[in-house]
């Protein structure tokens, strides 16, 4: 009996190491086109290119967090901004999205690139925000208070996921915090470069 189980577990570690190594080839193909189709669109749909990776590190709350910025040029290497990625606490997990600044330090736009938020009330931060009170389309970080009306900020909070919104907008913030490190014409070096 003890063998038995012991052949099936070991057969079974087997196949799943076999379907992991077939796997991940197209799984990280996948991650990279969904991250460049995010780049394109939070950076208003233009035709664009990413002429660099930037990883800034900054220390937040006593620990450190990595941001990936991405710098955005258009067919004249003319620069139209970038677009970074942020990744906070939210209410059932890691919230990490994607936000486009314009040169200005203006929001152009965002996605949610992963999330693990309650279905039905927290995974609406991929709408809530770009419409109405709660948009922060156009927003500049460094002048407007981008913090939940609870708290005394400008943004309207989703309905009855408060937690979820403070998750957001404090990537959203954070992000802007790794994007004013960053300067968008001369590639000014942060602590680190990819």
């Amino acid at each position: 009996m003890i063998l038995a189980l012991v052949g099936v577990a070991v057969i079974m570690g087997f196949i799943l190491a076999y379907v992991n190594t077939v796997t991940a080839g197209p799984i990280a193909a996948q991650n990279e086109k969904t991250l460049s189709d995010g780049i394109k669109a939070v950076m208003g749909g233009v035709d664009l290119t990413v002429a660099e990776d930037v990883t800034v590190t900054q220390n937040i709350d006593g620990k450190d967090a990595t941001f990936v910025v991405h710098k955005a040029v258009d067919k004249s290497n003319n620069p139209l901004g970038v677009a970074v990625e942020s990744t906070t606490g939210g209410f059932g997990g890691d919230l990490k999205v994607l936000v486009g600044f314009d040169p200005e330090g203006n929001i152009l736009g965002y996605t949610i690139l992963q999330h693990s938020e309650t279905p039905g009330l927290g995974a609406k931060a991929g709408n809530w925000f770009q419409e109405g009170k709660g948009s922060i389309i156009g927003k500049n970080p460094g002048k407007d208070n981008l913090t939940v009306s609870k708290d005394g900020g400008d943004i309207d909070a989703i309905t009855a996921s408060t937690i979820t919104s403070r998750a957001f907008l404090k990537a959203v913030n954070q992000a802007y915090g790794a994007y004013s490190g960053t300067d968008v014409d001369t590639g000014a070096t942060p602590q680190h470069a990819k």
